[in-house]
């Protein structure tokens, strides 16, 4: 079986509609070849016609402060706006739970499949009920992809090692399926590199709930994955996981959804795009993104939120007070003057309330507002963007996606927040390895920044008063 048979043959697929009326169903595949040259010609004119506009300035601040702000990245799949939020291809998470296909087959009726983000973010388009069913049985078929020794070494990995610390390890030993490196080695044409690398990517999204899953049932259970392919994409993952459960199979939809993309800038996106840009394959490209989701300050936030909110309520009760908004302004000011941070408040670029926050607090006004826990989370929201307000030293005043997160899991029992950052890490592969797919269809170069020593910024400011 050469490496595009599995595309070719979803190409081929056809539905019937109403016993008699027969119509093609446009796959995938089909749907980018289709939109492809129009997209290289139009990346083509607008450099040749515009290349030499200058779009931003950079400051040394900006350079010394991490790059924040600098506008040299070109990212095909979300956009955010520090205002508005995150779109995904032009589409607000509202606009999304609006449109998008849901489990149930009605758009709006629970939170949107997956695959329709998987479809959105990739073509651009909103896909119907039945091109998302599709998609669904393509990964799942293509979850017995997983090359046989990858399960036997997360098997034999130390259960106190990391998680996330397996998961790279996983998909990188999965790397040996690789049909971009194969095609490469081969001496594929350039114009060809897109095909291969969307067989990666598709491989990619099938097999890592599987390497995640046994992870997670290794170093907190039995061992035992048990898989459930009438589901879709996070219902099956969920039964991976060990949950049976069909209010967490809408919580882990949206979970999975909300993480998929935060545009191009964050480290995991990045990292796997600029690794991507030297032709390693799609596998090499996510685990390095797995790598530096990893960091206490990109991937493990959502944790540290959890762990504030469970020690605010015990130094509570201990006390013997009550979780409302004047005990809850006391212990802010306390933390503020201690010269220490609000866990989940605040963002890079965001100057408004995270959407992927309103979402999840809207998810558990539904399904848990009884929970002591999303009623502390629901108190703090309250309070708190006034007090940091008034501190004056906070950017942004507003809760981020990490500040609910947490809590929604820990509701359902899944309470090994050691693991949360797998959870992202499977979410995230979608908008990082979607933008990689564009990256190699558009023949992006290598990412090659100019760096400078402190010595010449020093003489450069000299000379520039």
């Amino acid at each position: 079986m050469n490496a595009l048979s599995t595309a070719t043959k979803f190409l081929t697929r056809r539905a019937t509609t109403s016993g008699t009326a027969i119509r093609s169903v446009t796959t995938l595949q089909e749907t980018l070849a289709s939109q492809l040259p129009a997209k290289q010609t139009q990346l083509a004119t607008l450099k040749k016609e515009h290349g030499s506009k200058v779009i931003g300035q950079v400051t040394i601040d900006q350079l010394i402060g991490g790059a924040r702000g600098v506008k040299c990245m070109l990212w095909e799949t979300s956009n955010l706006d520090p205002e508005e939020g995150i779109r995904f291809r032009g589409l607000t998470i509202p606009e999304c739970q609006q449109v998008l296909p849901t489990y149930s087959g009605k758009a709006g009726d629970g939170e949107p499949l997956l695959e329709s983000l998987i479809w959105l973010l990739l073509t651009s388009e909103v896909p119907t009920k039945e091109q998302v069913d599709t998609l669904t049985a393509e990964l799942h078929q293509r979850a017995s992809k997983l090359p046989s020794h990858v399960i036997p070494l997360i098997n034999s990995l130390p259960k106190d090692m990391h998680p996330m610390t397996q998961f790279s390890i996983g998909l990188n030993a999965a790397q040996t399926g690789s049909e971009f490196a194969k095609a490469y080695a081969n001496g594929v044409p350039k114009n060809e590199y897109h095909k291969y690398a969307l067989e990666d990517i598709l491989n990619v999204f099938a097999i890592i709930p599987e390497i995640a899953a046994q992870i997670y049932r290794n170093v907190y259970f039995d061992g035992v994955v048990t898989k459930d392919q009438s589901l879709d994409y996070s219902g099956n993952f969920c039964r991976m996981l060990g949950y049976d459960d069909p209010s967490f199979d809408e919580l882990m939809r949206l979970y999975l959804c909300i993480h998929t993309d935060h545009e191009g800038g964050n480290a995991s996106a990045h990292t796997t795009h600029l690794v991507g840009s030297t032709l390693s394959d799609p596998y090499l490209s996510y685990a390095a993104g797995l790598n530096a989701l990893a960091g206490p300050l990109h991937g493990l936030a959502n944790q540290e939120v959890l762990r504030w909110i469970q020690a605010l309520q015990a130094k509570f009760e201990a006390e013997g007070k009550e979780v409302n908004a004047e005990t809850i302004t006391e212990f802010a000011w306390e933390t503020l003057n201690a010269k220490k941070v609000i866990p989940g408040y605040g963002h890079a670029v965001l100057r408004k309330t995270d959407p992927r926050y309103s979402c999840q607090r809207e998810f558990g006004l539904k399904h848990m507002p009884d929970d002591p826990l999303f009623k502390i989370v629901e108190t703090i929201y309250s309070v708190m963007p006034g007090i940091l307000t008034e501190h004056g030293k906070v950017a942004n005043p507003y809760p981020n996606v990490d500040s609910h997160s947490g809590v929604l899991l820990w509701h359902y029992g899944f309470t090994q927040y050691q693991y949360y950052t797998v959870l992202f890490g499977v979410s995230r592969a979608v908008g990082g390895l979607c933008q990689l797919y564009w990256d190699r269809a558009l023949g992006l170069p290598l990412e090659r920044p100019k760096s400078h020593t402190p010595e010449w910024l020093e003489t450069f400011a000299k000379n520039n008063p």
